[in-house]
């Protein structure tokens, strides 16, 4: 690499960690900063967040990824014959891509080579990412750092072909029923007549199943949701004592979704220099980190027409607890 080119590369990482950095305090202001205080799940992502996520696949609990990599590995050929041989494959959270390698393997059949893009706000996970794929000559990996749908300027480029948008591991969940249809509208707006959009999703069912996937017997998604408090400590200089926080999760049955927080054990004052601010927690205060709505198949079909798509098919286990569904933007 020439001189020109290390200062161009420093040049744009120093860029890119301002622009996270400005990110974090504007998330960290509005959402402590106020009576009801919340962050954002991007929050999770850093490097040692997405490490503990990987983590937290593997548990026997959190029967999410082994149940949708299942439907993936049985249905991978039917499924990118349903979208129509995509040239172009597109992950928004797409992590380590480990399940998604399933899909990418199956695209070998075909004439031309595939372009897969990664879209992660961790650049570890996309690292990650390149390693496990990197023994699939048939594919170009082409990956992101973005947020979305803030930042969805890689799906500006030209495709020359059919181009899949994939959302596994029910991110969509994540998001409430507004936020989830304008997220996907956003995208649709990027895509072309016939282009599809492939979306994994976590099934409404007992809370006797779903509480022990996001509270595990191990404490690994305790450590996740703290790491929260661990981020905002090195970036912004706060003075979070994770001792004195707890994780907690509440299934809500009115809004079908599962609700993550951090909930302060003693009344106490935290500080954080990067914004020049001194935040007061009571005992038993909370800071909602994360939502995960659990749909029916009513709710997949009725977000996807709202978003502009037309619902094609959909993929199931054996037990009914996952779902994958396909959805195509309208011929012209």
């Amino acid at each position: 690499m020439s001189g020109q080119a290390q200062r161009a590369r420093v040049s744009a990482d120093l860029a890119a960690a301002r622009d996270t950095f400005v990110a974090v305090a504007d998330a960290v202001r509005a959402g402590l900063l106020r009576k009801r205080k919340r962050l954002p799940p991007w929050l999770f992502y850093d490097d040692d967040g997405s490490a503990l996520f990987e983590e937290i696949t593997r548990l026997p609990e959190y029967y999410l990824t082994r149940t949708e990599r299942a439907i993936l590995t049985t249905h991978a050929e039917g499924m990118l014959e349903a979208a129509g041989h995509p040239r172009e494959i597109v992950e928004l959270g797409a992590g380590s891509a480990s399940k998604t390698r399933v899909l990418l393997a199956a695209l070998r059949g075909q004439k031309t080579r595939a372009r897969y893009v990664p879209v992660d706000v961790s650049p570890a996970a996309l690292a990650q990412a390149q390693l496990v794929l990197r023994d699939l000559r048939h594919v170009e990996v082409r990956p992101a750092v973005a947020r979305y749908p803030e930042e969805l300027g890689f799906l500006r480029r030209p495709v020359g072909g059919r181009r899949l948008v994939l959302f596994l591991g029910s991110n969509v969940g994540n998001y409430d029923p507004r936020g989830a249809t304008a997220l996907l509208a956003a995208v649709r707006r990027h895509l072309a007549p016939g282009d599809g959009f492939l979306m994994g999703v976590d099934r409404r069912k007992s809370p006797t199943l779903l509480l022990p996937a996001y509270d595990d017997a191990a404490g690994v998604t305790a450590r996740f949701n703290k790491n929260m408090l661990v981020r905002l400590n090195r970036e912004l200089g706060a003075t979070f004592d994770l001792d004195r926080f707890r994780h907690v999760v509440r299934w809500n049955a009115r809004a079908s979704r599962l609700e993550l927080f951090l909930e302060s054990t003693a009344a106490q004052r935290v500080s954080i220099d990067a914004l020049g601010a001194r935040v007061d927690f009571a005992a038993g205060e909370r800071i909602h980190t994360e939502s995960s709505y659990k749909l029916t198949d009513a709710r997949v079909r009725q977000l996807f027409e709202r978003a502009g798509f037309v619902p094609e098919t959909s993929w199931t286990d054996e037990a009914r607890l996952y779902g994958v569904h396909l959805a195509r933007v309208p011929l012209d």
